[in-house]
């Protein structure tokens, strides 16, 4: 994770690439860059196995006038893989990803990631916040962020996620749950159609439910965590973006480790809102790879 900035970088593109290892991968593609007139930035890349595994690679490259370039460029891809039957994306690091935020009366890990995205620590633009609880709103509007209140209550949640639906699809690129507390259903995950990240307040998969912290302290626990994950239809079971841990004691009340694990949320799900935008994580079956 070796990229200078992440800043929206002009003329820079980036291309991830994965499918099944074969020889001469890394040259076929070097050599396309080298042909467009394209000079590497960063090259990181991966196998499982190279005797029959897959293959990841994620390569930044700087190619005056880019964005006009890239149909054209994108028309090659086509050609150039095919062969070699790989996924790839091609993106343009100039234009910073539309990440909309889902929170609810938790305000930790919201207030962080609206706060990091005004430093210019994370290439995003942050169209809207939406909530089921209107206690964030005014903190939310002072970074100059649309807030939009749709209360989720009882057991049918179809209205309140048709309302969602209405404002998010065709406006965002990701979504980021930033502690709400609803579980979105199989049929929401299909009509949006991006990718969602979750932050769990747990060192998955232990302690998954309600009162996570109160069950650490029960435990006697001497480590706590937090798992930042890609939201699928099983709860819970996406694939792992980021984790990290803190270590705790017999003298921390409940109070104290939920203290001490929002610390480690906001942190971890910083890190893996910030790795998606600047594509550098590959999905893989239930994995990821993360360069």
């Amino acid at each position: 994770m070796s990229d200078a900035t992440v800043a929206p970088l002009l003329d820079h593109g980036c291309l991830i690439v994965h499918g099944p290892d074969q020889p001469g991968l890394v040259a076929t593609i070097s050599d396309w860059i080298s042909r467009i007139d394209g000079n590497i930035v960063s090259l990181d890349q991966y196998s499982d196995n190279p005797a029959g595994g897959a293959f990841f690679q994620r390569v930044v490259f700087h190619k005056s006038d880019l964005s006009a370039a890239l149909p054209d460029l994108r028309e090659q891809l086509v050609d150039l893989l095919e062969p070699y039957t790989m996924q790839w994306q091609l993106t343009d690091r100039s234009i910073p990803k539309r990440m909309a935020i889902l929170a609810s009366t938790a305000d930790h890990c919201l207030l962080e990631l609206l706060w990091r995205h005004r430093r210019g620590e994370l290439p995003v633009t942050i169209p809207m916040v939406i909530a089921n609880h209107t206690n964030t709103e005014e903190d939310v509007r002072s970074f100059g962020v649309p807030f939009f209140h749709v209360p989720s209550q009882g057991a049918d949640k179809s209205a309140a996620e048709a309302a969602i639906l209405e404002l998010l699809i065709g406006n965002v690129d990701f979504v980021v749950l930033a502690r709400y507390m609803q579980i979105l259903t199989d049929g929401f995950l299909d009509k949006l159609g991006v990718p969602v990240i979750n932050i769990h307040h747990s060192f998955l998969p232990a302690f998954i439910g309600a009162a996570p912290y109160k069950r650490a302290k029960e435990r006697g626990v001497k480590l706590i965590g937090a798992t930042s994950h890609y939201v699928t239809a099983d709860l819970d079971e996406g694939p792992i973006i980021e984790q990290d841990v803190a270590r705790v004691d017999h003298r921390m009340s409940a109070a104290d480790l939920q203290a001490r694990g929002a610390y480690v949320e906001r942190a971890v799900l910083s890190r893996a809102v910030q790795w998606h935008a600047e594509d550098r994580v590959i999905r893989h079956g239930n994995q990821t790879i993360v360069f």
